[in-house]
């Protein structure tokens, strides 16, 4: 058996920042989807739709940006959701080149009814870990996506 397939491969890859993060990011995927998939809507719709809510009018370029996703997949989720009835987008007035996005009565009754099954995926994503090391493992993840907010393709706009 080579160091590959070698049953102390996972033992070397238990070690692998990059895999853990990718293992845990499966596993986060499939809470949302057990918690919120009656709803149709993926994490990153989700995450659209609660920006489009929070900050109304804001243009799709920046709207990529604080979502973290580049511009033409923001283009894309943006044409399935506005499909969907739950978001909207027009023109600015100012450069008709930005696409505002405006979410919809619809969008919004919809955010409200996900909130509580969206936030039990969330916690149950942490849920192992105890109370007290939640808020740091939370802060942990803040300061690494800090730190390598630059080198992804579509950096984050950090507050």
């Amino acid at each position: 058996m080579d160091a590959v397939t070698s049953p102390e491969t996972w033992q070397v890859l238990a070690h692998r920042p990059g895999f853990l993060i990718r293992r845990l990011h499966q596993i986060h995927l499939a809470l949302f989807a057990e918690a919120c998939g009656e709803f149709g809507v993926t994490p990153v719709q989700y995450s659209i739709l609660t920006v489009a809510s929070a900050k109304p009018g804001l243009d799709q370029a920046a709207m990529a940006n604080e979502v973290g996703v580049d511009r033409a997949t923001m283009a894309d989720v943006l044409a399935r959701l506005e499909r969907r009835g739950l978001v909207r987008r027009s023109r600015a007035a100012r450069d008709a080149r930005l696409k505002l996005v405006h979410v919809t009565v619809a969008g919004k009754r919809l955010l409200t009814r996900m909130d509580r099954h969206a936030r039990d995926a969330h916690e149950r994503t942490i849920e192992p870990l105890p109370p007290a090391e939640r808020t740091a493992f939370i802060d942990a993840l803040v300061r690494l996506v800090e730190a390598g907010n630059d080198l992804g393709r579509a950096p984050l706009r950090l507050a």
